[in-house]
């Protein structure tokens, strides 16, 4: 099984709510990003789009380790709120609905799909990747598009981060 290695980010302008996601993926000696843009959206929902999408360029089941800055995120698979929300009918303690129901079914389908260990790191510190992630993340959302970067591409910018 191939093991990979994920740092994903996603970023919300809570004012406009435009948004912007981004991961890198690390497989052997190969790298690649790629982010992406969502009008009205959430901080929440490009910081769990992000995960949706890194873990859908996966083209096999590998063993994979995804690291998001959002606890968020990291918790929801980690200390069990998924199987508690589940087991609630997809409400949560106060029995609100879960928000981003679409996006928590497709991760828990992925989280199957792959042999996940989802770990955190602090956002904003000292993690080249991390702070990668969310650069690009951040100008998807400003410029309204997203990009694909190649290995050469990474490579280059990380260099630079």
């Amino acid at each position: 099984m191939n093991q990979v290695i994920i740092f994903t980010d996603g970023s919300c302008d809570t004012k406009s709510k435009r948004g912007g996601w981004c991961y890198l993926l690390r497989c052997q000696n190969i790298s690649k990003a790629q982010s992406g843009f969502e009008a009205n959206t959430t901080n929440n929902r490009m910081e769990l789009g992000a995960a949706v999408c890194a873990l859908n360029a996966l083209t096999r089941p590998c063993e994979v380790t995804l690291t998001t800055d959002s606890s968020y995120l990291k918790n929801a698979f980690t200390e069990g709120w998924l199987q508690t929300w589940q087991r609630n009918g997809w409400r949560t303690a106060s029995r609100a609905p879960v928000k981003n129901q679409d996006l928590w079914r497709e991760l828990l389908t992925l989280n199957t799909t792959h042999d996940i260990t989802w770990t955190w790191t602090k956002g904003h510190a000292n993690s080249p990747e991390n702070n990668f992630v969310d650069k690009l993340a951040l100008s998807a959302r400003k410029s309204g598009a997203g990009r694909v970067l190649d290995h050469t591409q990474v490579t280059e910018l990380l260099a630079g981060t």
